[in-house]
């Protein structure tokens, strides 16, 4: 559940004490932590002296990565141990909600929080004085949210543009020096074969649904397969029955459904952008702003409503469409074609189906993380040009897009 239900939005600051994460780090927290939890059990750094050479510089420091996992944030510390460094990062609220002890960890290693479902002027003022103050660099995930697509890159927010030409219009004006955004890309690669893995995972997958006898098809005719059956059950629920035809439109034409629906039930004023034509990236940002709104507009309501519990019906139902929207959104349907299928692409699909139906992945296939930091991208003082799209979150998608893009070759291509 993407919306926090138990208690009102409260900001978390950041904890500026250097002490407890260089604690977490010299006790390797972090990594027993991903072994357990994700099952990454090593990483590769590359491109640090870039970091190094503008810390040198005193510049203010941004790291733009991509965020396909939950693993992403925790799999940072990996490059600040190699650099000798501490981070502050934003954090979606709820992450703060999963409990004392995540709430306490996440803090203490430098993460504060942002309500992602409504305006959070002390999280935009916390982000640009740390990048005022160049004592941390700051992370924060321009896709907003997390893909799970390793290989791909949703549209990115454009907050990072606002936190970013603030810090530098305001170091600019002190004479401090300038912001650099550096583009990160986070590869996870599987360490060994995932043959018998798969077979495993589609195997239990597939019990599931009560079929006894898993099909004689490749792994990844059996992933798709699995995909598509999860995506008729969406259909029946929604319409009756299931569709045929091209998974891409019809996947379309579910997101359509569940976000109107949800619209008209919140009173929000109907888009009219038609999701089933049109540029993709254009979609998919309409997609994610429709999310965001419903978002916002169910944690308005509920609040107003003076903490009503447990929660309405309706509203609850309202936020698992908008993620099951957003989740649909995450599942390209020529992901697993016969020509670009990878075992890791292969493992992102399994895992995004474990989630969906079980509500957690297995995490015993091992893997190793390779963190690349692109070349730094200085930030100008002067505001973004309103009214078409701001040249420095285009140069920023333009290099996330290639860096992402070249270490997804890194990966196995699949043959049977």
């Amino acid at each position: 559940m993407s919306v926090v239900f138990q208690r009102p939005y409260q900001f978390v600051p950041p904890d500026r004490n250097p002490l407890w994460p260089w604690l977490i780090q010299r006790l390797r927290i972090v990594d027993r932590y991903l072994k357990r939890k994700d099952g990454v059990v090593g990483y590769e750094c590359r491109n640090l002296d870039r970091v190094r050479q503008s810390a040198q510089r005193g510049d203010g420091i941004l790291w733009a990565p991509n965020h396909c996992r939950y693993a992403d944030p925790l799999v940072l510390g990996w490059p600040s141990r190699e650099l000798g460094i501490h981070v502050h990062a934003m954090a979606s609220w709820h992450l703060f909600n999963e409990g004392a002890f995540d709430r306490f960890a996440i803090r203490k290693m430098g993460g504060f929080s942002i309500h992602r479902e409504g305006t959070d002027r002390q999280a935009l003022e916390s982000a640009i004085d740390i990048l005022v103050d160049t004592k941390r660099p700051l992370v924060l995930f321009p896709e907003g949210t997390t893909s799970r697509t390793n290989d791909l890159i949703i549209p990115l927010l454009d907050g990072v543009s606002f936190i970013a030409r603030t810090a530098a219009r305001r170091r600019a004006k002190s004479g401090s020096g300038d912001v650099m955004i550096f583009p990160v890309g986070i590869k996870y690669l599987c360490i060994d074969k995932i043959d018998d893995w798969a077979k495993d995972q589609l195997s239990r997958l597939e019990r599931s649904f009560g079929w006894k006898h898993p099909p004689e098809n490749s792994i990844p005719k059996r992933t798709i397969r699995l995909s598509e059956t999860i995506l008729a059950l969406h259909e029946i629920r929604c319409f009756g029955e299931s569709s045929s035809g091209d998974t891409s439109q019809r996947r379309a034409v579910l997101i359509q459904h569940l976000l109107s629906h949800c619209e008209s039930v919140l009173q929000i004023q109907p888009s009219d952008r038609d999701v089933a034509s049109g540029d993709l990236h254009t979609w998919q940002r309409s997609v994610l702003d429709r999310v965001r709104q419903i978002r916002s507009a169910v944690a308005s309501k509920y609040f107003a409503e003076h903490y009503p519990s447990p929660p309405c019906s309706k509203l609850v139902a309202c936020v698992d469409d908008a993620d099951l929207a957003q989740e649909q959104l995450s599942t390209p349907d020529d992901y697993l074609g016969k020509d670009v299928v990878t075992d890791t692409r292969i493992v992102e699909s399994i895992q995004l189906m474990q989630e969906s139906l079980f509500g957690k992945s297995d995490a015993s296939l091992p893997l190793k993380a390779v963190v690349e930091f692109g070349e730094p991208i200085p930030v100008p003082s002067e505001r973004a040009p309103r009214g078409e799209e701001d040249p420095l979150m285009g140069q920023l998608r333009e290099r996330l897009t290639n860096l992402v893009g070249k270490l997804s070759h890194e990966a196995r291509k699949w043959s049977d």
